[in-house]
């Protein structure tokens, strides 16, 4: 099996790493606090790696049988955030497991992808008809529902995107998702006539919106999205140097090492670095289209353009914040960003990927 490992992807993957590691230690070096992050970082690398050579290892068409468990484990999960979360930051999204805290949407990523994957290529044929499609709609509804109150519109939207790619990529009649649409869009526009439409909308989603269309309106709330252009700025065409950036290391810049680790990245590694950082995350996800490609059923194919989806959403949204042409959503940057549950989870989503590929030849069924 292991003679159709994807090598490419996993040395791209782990570059990636290698270059967030040393940016996390870049942003975080000169603040006590968060001076070991970089450490913690390593080691989510390292363990990143042993689940992702697992993972691959494990037979991604016995996630058939998983899939149902999968999305009730999600839903109990983000029940568990609601009524025991650990507030941070003014929001309820993590779970305090003792020695460490799990944001359960990470993971909660996957196994959405996972479930659907599943539905989608079970019911490949019916999905071409209204009922299935509005079941797949009902079910994603009820997790969507429960991010959305954390409150965490970006991983929502995040949750829409990829659901919506592997509905659009199995097949749906033009006219049923036509009739969804304007559904979708009738709500909201139904709302704001009632005028309660504000009352599903939390202050910071509307404060967001605000800054990014008038950042004059808030200059405090805009500081950091304004301290990102200039870091990006200072950069020029090779960078100011690793662990040089004045906007970094004078940490004009905040949350560095998590949102906003592009900006650093543009700053010390300059547009060239950049380019450079977003050509690795194109190629990773150019060979996972690839391994879609492959697939010799439904099911991998789609769990792979979930990936590969999940990991484009990310990165263009994180790209566009640091740049402001994005609402800032608190969306991280794969790979790069600091992060033990995101790390991990990504690494996880590779080897499923990895799995399909490695089992793609005919003969490995038999």
């Amino acid at each position: 099996m292991f003679r159709h490992f994807d090598r490419p992807l996993f040395f791209a993957v782990l570059l990636l790493c290698g270059i967030g590691i040393a940016m996390t230690y870049s942003a975080t070096n000169t603040d006590v606090v968060l001076e070991n992050y970089w450490q913690r970082q390593l080691v989510f690398t390292i363990l990143g790696v042993i689940a992702l050579a697992t993972t691959a290892l494990f037979d991604y068409r016995h996630l058939e049988l998983l899939a149902q468990p999968s999305y009730f484990f999600l839903i109990g999960s983000l029940v568990a955030v609601y009524l025991f979360g650990e507030v941070k930051g003014g929001a309820q999204r993590w779970l305090d497991l003792g020695r460490t805290d799990v944001q359960p949407t990470e993971f909660g990523k996957f196994l959405l992808i996972v479930f659907l994957a599943w539905y989608l290529s079970r019911f490949q044929e019916r999905i071409r008809s209204l009922p299935y499609l509005l079941a797949a709609v009902v079910l994603l509804l009820l997790p969507l529902a429960l991010v959305y109150v954390q409150p965490d519109l970006g991983m929502t939207v995040t949750l829409a995107f990829i659901s919506g790619t592997l509905i659009l990529i199995n097949g749906v009649r033009v006219v049923h998702l036509l009739l969804v649409s304007v559904a979708a869009g009738a709500v909201p526009i139904w709302l704001a006539f009632q005028g309660t439409l504000q009352n599903y909308f939390q202050d910071y989603m509307v404060e967001r919106i605000a800054i990014f269309l008038d950042p004059a309106s808030n200059p405090d709330a805009a500081f950091n999205v304004q301290q990102a252009l200039i870091s990006i700025g200072n950069g020029g065409w090779i960078g100011m140097g690793w662990g040089e950036g004045t906007q970094n290391q004078l940490r004009f810049l905040r949350v560095r090492h998590t949102d906003f680790i592009f900006s650093v990245i543009a700053e010390e590694l300059g547009y060239l670095g950049a380019v450079l950082i977003m050509g690795l995350l194109f190629f990773v996800i150019w060979r996972l289209v690839r391994i879609a490609d492959l697939a010799q059923d439904q099911f991998g194919r789609l769990i792979t353009l979930g990936v590969a989806a999940l990991i484009f959403f990310q990165t263009f949204v994180n790209v566009g914040m640091n740049l402001a042409i994005m609402p800032v959503t608190g969306m991280t940057l794969p790979f790069l960003s600091y992060g033990g549950s995101s790390l991990v989870s990504m690494m996880v989503a590779v080897g499923l990927a990895q799995s399909v590929v490695m089992r793609h030849r005919k003969m490995d069924f038999s």
